[in-house]
């Protein structure tokens, strides 16, 4: 799975990093803003269904063939549901007809990627998430050196988004390949299955949607009261924070089952649980936010290689700032989770959606680009601001100077780092190379010194050995 996620994910940074270099920032922002309707209709469509099959698969295992078969019918009316229901919205706004037309074509996405929910929620209900990889890391990789290749060729965007949508159908079809020599369809269609089905998914959609569209809305706003050129500008800028929250976002995940285990042993367990894993993406974070503070200009030059995206260094220093409130929302948020509070979430991301809206409508309209950086800071610090009350007044207490120390001396550390590095007048990739290393000699110090020293370590080594 993590491998999964990495590899779209880079995928995504290059495609925009290409798109912007060759064809411009307008394009970029057709781009963004047509996969931006396509995470929000898909996720409303279909993700709901993927964490209910999921669940009820793993409890249930005789049931699969049910799923397969009934629960790709459900998907598909959905699926069909939200496609139609993105080209109206997008038909009603006031986009360019060739920004509406990319959006239809990329829309048409949500089809096959809604239908794949129901084989991925069985390889992961049968704990074969290897076979999701196996489906779809060869796939994200053919499809971005296509379009890599397309670009100079079309110079448009309409062929990407014909290729993104194609190569979608084409896992489906490989996942369903894979499917069927694990299950035997049953070729029957079990209707109080599917009555049951749409009233029990219909908080997680709530959650999903709700989550997608304030993940989606400061772009959305900024395409209506600005334009494409912001939105591609603004998106590239969001890109370069992406790295970090993809390995945040793992972290967190891959701590999830040991809160979910902490959460029977008591508050004091969570406690520690909680800490050590903000502690973590803190010490992280922070380093990242100061380099971003230093070369975040030079790096966004670098890779978008156009003066345009350069100006929005200040853009990029006020976005970065949502990583440290952002961290402890992360982790909050699987905090209540583990303890059955998830109602609490739906609170959290309706009450930032509306805070964020209201927010982006004011900031946008009068500052465009700058409005949206601010209107992004102000959605993180509500969603800190509901969650972290809510574990600090329910489950336990936050102790905000303990997670603190350890982070604040790393990036103590690695602001001196940096400063030397700017007196010393290199290169930007020389200048990262080096703070990079700094960065990595710093942790590996801390990290065997939390474990007993060198000589522990080496002791420990031998008695495996």
């Amino acid at each position: 799975m993590l491998v999964n996620k990495l590899t779209q994910g880079i995928a995504t940074f290059l495609l925009s990093a290409a798109i912007a270099r060759t064809l411009g920032a307008y394009s970029l922002g057709q781009y963004l803003l047509a996969v931006s309707y396509y995470n929000i209709f898909v996720n409303l469509s279909s993700q709901g269904f993927k964490t209910l099959f999921t669940r009820e698969i793993a409890r249930s295992p005789e049931s699969t063939a049910v799923y397969l078969i009934s629960g790709t019918l459900l998907q598909l009316f959905f699926s069909l549901v939200g496609y139609i229901a993105l080209a109206i919205v997008v038909y009603i706004l006031p986009y360019n007809a060739d920004t509406s037309y990319v959006c239809y074509i990329l829309g048409l996405t949500v089809i096959p990627f809604s239908l794949s929910n129901i084989t991925e929620s069985i390889f992961q209900a049968q704990e074969k998430m290897h076979l999701i990889a196996f489906s779809t890391v060869p796939i994200y990789i053919a499809r971005l050196l296509v379009m890599i290749w397309m670009m100079p060729v079309t110079h448009n965007v309409e062929h990407l988004a014909l290729v993104i949508a194609a190569s979608e159908a084409i896992i489906l079809a490989i996942e369903w390949v894979l499917i069927i020599r694990i299950v035997q369809p049953k070729w029957q269609i079990d209707r109080e299955f599917m009555w049951n089905t749409i009233k029990a998914v219909q908080t997680l959609v709530a959650i999903e949607g709700m989550g997608i569209v304030a993940a989606k809305v400061d772009v959305l706003i900024l395409s209506l009261l600005g334009n494409e050129i912001l939105v591609g500008v603004y998106g590239s800028v969001m890109q370069l924070i992406q790295p970090f929250f993809i390995v945040s976002n793992s972290l967190t995940l891959a701590a999830f089952p040991r809160m979910s285990k902490a959460a029977a042993l008591g508050k004091e367990q969570q406690q520690q649980e909680a800490e050590h894993i903000i502690n973590i993406l803190l010490c992280m974070g922070l380093p990242f936010l100061i380099g971003i503070l230093f070369h975040g200009s030079e790096l966004l030059l670098f890779i978008y290689q156009k003066p345009s995206f350069a100006e929005a260094g200040i853009i990029l220093d006020i976005a970065s700032v949502a990583i440290v409130t952002l961290t402890f929302s992360q982790v909050c948020s699987y905090v209540l989770i583990s303890n059955g509070l998830e109602k609490f979430n739906l609170l959290e991301v309706s009450i930032t959606t509306v805070i964020g809206s209201l927010a982006g409508i004011l900031l946008i309209a009068e500052y465009k680009l700058l409005g949206a950086a601010f209107m992004g800071l102000i959605m993180s610090m509500s969603s800190f601001s509901v969650l972290a009350y809510t574990v600090h007044s329910r489950i336990f207490p936050i102790r905000l100077l303990k997670i603190f120390r350890l982070p604040l001396l790393v990036s103590s550390l690695m602001l001196i780092v940096f400063l030397l590095l700017q007196r010393m007048n290199l290169e930007l990739l020389p200048q990262i190379a080096l703070a990079v290393f700094a960065y990595t000699i710093l942790i590996s110090s801390i990290t065997l010194q939390k474990l007993g020293g060198l000589a522990y370590v080496y002791k420990k080594i031998s008695r495996i050995k």
